[in-house]
């Protein structure tokens, strides 16, 4: 095949894509074309379901939540995961296993046992964290994103030469906060993000833990609105899905946007 020769898909190829692109299309069209349905009416094609949902309230209100839930919980789980990951590369490799092990009980626990646990295990927590969404849905959510992050900062932190990027910046005189702010940090950007733009679906998304513990969140929002409307309920619907599907194009871009580099350290000669 010479270098200008384009290459062929493949009939069978194309087919399975086909069909894989018309297994998820097809029902968002169908939500899509139900939104656009007057609620007097009934009949096609009108934004007022739209319009329903931008106008009430209880709409903005419930998605700045999840939000700024999103973003506490995205912020905790870095600092908490990051310097941890980090010292686990750099002093106690045999540990890795371990954590990986750790990592994998989010997957395993349902949430609804994990919320009751946590709802008799905190309850002796003064009330501005236990009756808090800030308090007590931030600590259920880094445990959901646990996974997530640990298992981005991990396979990033294996990319990079963490000893010799350490040694190099301490040989420099760099303190240890020095070398994890302005040498480590800027080479797991990438991994960072990506599983911060994970936590942001993840808490955008979880319903069972915020309903079983009485917050109004944009999950629990939804919900409501689709026992009481049933199209602005399709509406809201197509919403968050654009809210996941745009956190999940972020992460694409990140990581196609991730050049393959090695940092390199320039000594004196």
């Amino acid at each position: 095949m010479t270098a200008g020769t384009k290459r062929r898909i493949a009939p069978s190829a194309a087919i399975w894509l086909l069909l894989g692109a018309a297994y998820f299309l097809i029902p968002l069209i169908a939500t899509l074309l139900f939104s656009l349905r007057g609620e007097l009416t009934g009949k096609c094609c009108t934004l007022d379901s739209y319009g329903t949902i931008l106008e009430d309230p209880q709409f903005v209100k419930a998605l700045r939540q999840s939000f700024v839930l999103s973003l506490e919980t995205i912020a905790l789980t870095l600092v908490i995961l990051v310097p941890t990951v980090y010292w686990v590369h750099l002093k106690l490799p045999r540990l890795r296993p371990v954590i990986s092990f750790l990592a994998l009980i989010p997957f395993v626990v349902p949430p609804i046992v994990l919320v009751v646990g946590l709802l008799d295990v905190l309850r002796p927590t003064p009330d501005w964290f236990y009756a808090k969404p800030y308090g007590f849905l931030v600590a259920a959510y880094v445990i959901l994103a646990f996974p997530y992050v640990y298992f981005s900062l991990d396979a990033g932190f294996r990319a990079i030469d963490v000893h010799t990027l350490t040694e190099a910046s301490q040989s420099l005189g760099a303190t240890w906060r020095t070398t994890l702010f302005r040498v480590i940090l800027p080479n797991i950007r990438a991994a960072a993000l990506a599983g911060s733009f994970l936590t942001l679906a993840i808490v955008m998304g979880e319903f069972t833990i915020a309903s079983l513990a009485a917050f109004d969140t944009f999950p629990v929002y939804i919900q409501y609105i689709n026992q009481t409307k049933a199209y602005p309920a399709a509406a809201v619907s197509l919403m968050s899905f654009g809210i996941t599907w745009a956190a999940m194009l972020a992460l694409l871009f990140v990581g196609r946007g991730r050049t393959a580099r090695t940092a390199q350290i320039a000594g004196t000669r």
